[in-house]
């Protein structure tokens, strides 16, 4: 029998005690006229360079098994965006995991390719129907404030606030806020990375001497972004603090050798950053078949 489909998006990295499974969401294309900083034939030929056709962009969310516990980072784009997203659920099915045995939603911040698959839109069922919802206190703050909200245009008012106050509702009972770093869940602990959005979050995984840093949104085009890390997206909600963000993670994950995953860095999004004469470079990390951490 010939496949005529791809294997589920499901893979597992042990951290220590750890474990932490990469589960895509599926992928989205688009334009490259939505990077700043850069001209659209620059921004085309390191795609070329990379053996890229287009901006494809891997969305990714990774589970996180820690102290007989589970919690999830990322709930994907749910029905908001393209149908080549939205493969949350099914990947949860094929890694076996049943959306009431997650007790923690962990977000990095809530554009509809993070959040957008918390609940069923038309019903306002949740998903996750035991878990709470965690988030840096200021993105509900900034989603749900009005002001904001009509300066943004047609599209960011639909996209992104409304899809965040339709998708943080049902949790409005079970949510959980913080600032600063903190441990959120056992083993994982906030890391401001503000700017993208106002309460973009990393998340440090640490177990003994092994750690994995989720970085969220440092690099949505890691081919552009990573040799040019002043490129910045239209989606950024502040572009200049998002730039700054992103030199001083990269010069951090560089210079300690960490580990790092992204939802956006092609899957299953573990990856190390390394210092090159023109900036950086990145180094994806070998399939580990042997599954040892």
């Amino acid at each position: 029998m010939v496949p005529s489909s791809q294997i589920p998006g499901v893979y597992h990295r042990r951290i220590g005690d750890i474990v932490v499974t990469a589960l895509s969401d599926g992928y989205l294309d688009g334009t490259v006229e939505v990077m700043q900083n850069i001209s659209p034939g620059d921004a085309t030929q390191l795609l070329t360079d990379g053996f890229r056709p287009g901006r494809r962009t891997s969305v990714n969310c990774y589970l996180v098994y820690s102290a007989g516990r589970l919690a999830l980072i990322e709930t994907g784009s749910g029905d908001y965006l393209l149908p080549t997203a939205g493969k949350l659920q099914q990947n949860l099915k094929a890694a076996g995991v049943n959306p009431a045995d997650i007790e923690s939603v962990i977000l990095t911040h809530m554009h509809p390719d993070h959040s957008a698959g918390l609940a069923d839109p038309k019903t306002g069922e949740k998903f996750f129907p035991n878990a709470e919802l965690v988030v840096h206190e200021n993105e509900p703050r900034h989603w749900n404030d009005d002001g904001a909200m009509s300066r943004a245009d047609d599209r960011a008012r639909k996209l992104y606030f409304q899809c965040a106050r339709e998708q943080m509702a049902p949790y409005h009972n079970q949510m959980r806020t913080f600032s600063g770093a903190v441990e959120v869940f056992p083993g994982v602990t906030s890391m401001p990375l503000h700017g993208h959005t106002p309460g973009h979050s990393g998340y440090m995984i640490a177990s003994g001497d092994k750690s994995l840093l989720i970085w969220g949104d440092i690099t949505h085009v890691p081919e552009v972004q990573v040799p040019r890390p002043e490129v910045t997206m239209v989606f950024d909600t502040d572009p200049h603090a998002a730039a700054a963000t992103r030199k001083r993670t990269f010069d951090m994950v560089a210079t300690d050798r960490q580990l790092i995953a992204g939802m956006h860095v092609h899957f299953p999004g573990f990856a190390y950053l390394a210092k090159s004469k023109d900036g950086y470079l990145m180094v994806p990390e070998p399939w580990d078949q042997a599954f040892g951490g």
